[in-house]
């Protein structure tokens, strides 16, 4: 059953959510290809609805006082859609993992064939302490969705990345507000265009298998200026960090080109 973003709880309350999505021209690169900074926008609108659809969206966590908070995010795309394709966007709870609530996304093309998998650890926050709280109440509550995995436990997705001692500034960003999301601080898509923009444009425009690993560590609010940081650590690998200028990292990230 396909959900309509619109009125995410017409179509009653579904397990894993799914919506079908023209692969638009704003959406790709000069290789006619989906960009990865366009999978996390999918990924993000499929997760905000499915919330809304299962009852602990913006407003419903609001007003108990709580809000989700991504924490992690692991993507691999196995192949990037085209132009004018039609894809699948697909989004499930999966359980909870100490104090992350999981939730897994996929993208099928046409076909109907997977090319896209993502695996995502949210933290529920107590927005007057801003701690995290144990997910168990929130997530006992949502589909559990037992064996619609996205990645094996050997990939490590959506796990801690180390901190790397080589890296070298690469940019500075500062927030403005086409950065910026309703909450106030730079939006998690945003980071992605960041690192994108640190590389050369071949090698992104080449690529048409990848992996993106990125941790959100501390939020980016409305002026603040970042230096993007950056390091090669293998053969069409790279590492990044977010660096404030207090010193403090706002993100983590190790990208993967395979071909």
């Amino acid at each position: 059953m396909n959900c309509n973003p619109s009125d995410p709880k017409g179509a009653g309350i579904v397990d894993v959510w799914q919506e079908i999505i023209p692969v638009r021209f704003g959406l790709i690169d000069r290789s006619d290809r989906l960009t990865l900074d366009a999978v996390f926008q999918f990924f993000q609108e499929a997760a905000i609805c499915h919330a809304e659809n299962l009852g602990v969206g913006r407003e419903d966590m609001a007003r108990t006082g709580q809000a989700w908070i991504l924490s992690r995010m692991s993507v691999k795309v196995d192949r990037r859609p085209m132009y004018r394709d039609t894809v699948t966007v697909r989004s499930w709870p999966r359980g909870f993992e100490k104090l992350f609530a999981m939730r897994n996304f996929e993208i099928k093309d046409d076909s109907g064939e997977s090319v896209i998998f993502g695996r995502s650890g949210w933290l529920i926050v107590d927005m007057e302490k801003r701690r995290p709280l144990r997910p168990q109440t929130v997530m006992d509550m949502l589909p559990q969705n037992e064996g619609l995995e996205t990645f094996t436990p050997e990939e490590n997705a959506a796990c801690g990345l180390a901190e790397k001692n080589n890296l070298q500034k690469a940019a500075e960003r500062k927030a403005l507000y086409t950065d910026l999301d309703y909450n106030g601080h730079v939006n998690n898509v945003r980071y992605i265009q960041w690192i994108e923009d640190t590389l050369d444009l071949s090698l992104l425009e080449k690529t048409g298998k990848l992996r993106l690993d990125i941790n959100y560590l501390n939020e980016i609010l409305a002026g603040e200026k970042t230096d993007i940081l950056s390091a090669k650590i293998a053969d069409n690998a790279y590492a990044f960090e977010g660096r404030k200028e207090n010193g403090q990292a706002a993100f983590r990230a190790e990208l993967y080109l395979f071909n």
